[in-house]
C-alpha cells in the first residue's frame, strides 16, 4: 500500500472513529467543547505515535522471533498503559503548563480503544516501519479532526432550538451518524 493511500484512508475514508467505531467514548464524552477536543486530540496523537513505535518494535524484534505473537494484545495494553503513566509523570514534573492543559485527558487515553485499535491495525495490516508511522500519525490526526469538527457542531447545536426529545445525546448521535456517512468511502 502506498503512503498516499494510507494517509487518505487513515484521515478520511477509514477514520477510526467514524468507520471502525473506535474511541466512541471520548468522541461523545469529550467533544462538548472545541478546547476539550483539541486537548484530547493532542494527547491521542502523542500516545498513539509513541506506543505504535514501541509496540511495532517489540512485535517484530521480540514476539515474532520467539513465536509468541499471541501475546501481542496483552503486551500492547501494558505498553500503552505504561506509556500514558510515564508521559503523565514527565509532563507533570517538567512541563507543568502542558500537563495542566491536558490534565484529565491524559489518563483517559489508557482506556481509549482507538489507541489500541490503531496499534493492532499496524500489525494486522503488516505495515513496515514507515507505513506504521504514517498510519499512526494520520489516524490520530483523523481522530483529532473528527472530534474537533464534532465539537464545533455540538457547540452550535447546544445553542440551537432542538426539540426536547432530541436534546443531548440523541442529537449528538444523529450528528455522528451523518458525519460517518460523509466520511465513508461508500457514499
Amino acid at each position: 500500500m502506498n503512503l498516499i493511500s494510507i494517509v487518505t484512508s487513515a484521515l478520511l475514508t477509514e477514520n477510526v472513529v467514524l468507520t471502525k467505531f473506535l474511541g466512541i467514548c471520548p468522541f461523545m464524552g469529550v467533544s462538548t467543547k472545541r478546547r476539550n477536543a483539541i486537548s484530547m486530540g493532542i494527547s491521542v496523537m502523542l500516545v498513539v505515535t509513541l506506543s505504535s513505535i514501541i509496540t511495532w518494535t517489540l512485535y517484530h524484534f521480540l514476539l515474532v522471533p520467539t513465536k509468541t505473537e499471541y501475546l501481542k494484545t496483552v503486551l500492547f495494553v501494558l505498553v500503552i498503559a505504561s506509556l500514558v503513566q510515564l508521559l503523565e509523570i514527565i509532563l507533570k514534573r517538567y512541563f507543568k503548563q502542558i500537563h495542566d492543559m491536558l490534565g484529565l485527558y491524559l489518563p483517559l487515553i489508557t482506556t481509549n480503544c482507538a489507541v489500541l485499535g490503531i496499534v493492532l491495525l499496524n500489525i494486522n495490516n503488516d505495515y513496515n516501519f514507515i507505513e506504521m508511522l504514517t498510519y499512526s500519525i494520520c489516524s490520530s490526526l483523523g481522530f483529532t479532526l473528527v472530534i474537533y469538527i464534532f465539537s464545533s457542531m455540538r457547540e452550535k447545536i447546544n445553542n440551537s432550538d432542538v426539540p426536547q426529545p432530541f436534546k443531548g445525546h440523541p442529537i449528538a448521535l444523529i450528528t455522528a451518524a451523518i458525519m460517518a456517512l460523509l466520511f465513508s468511502r461508500y457514499v
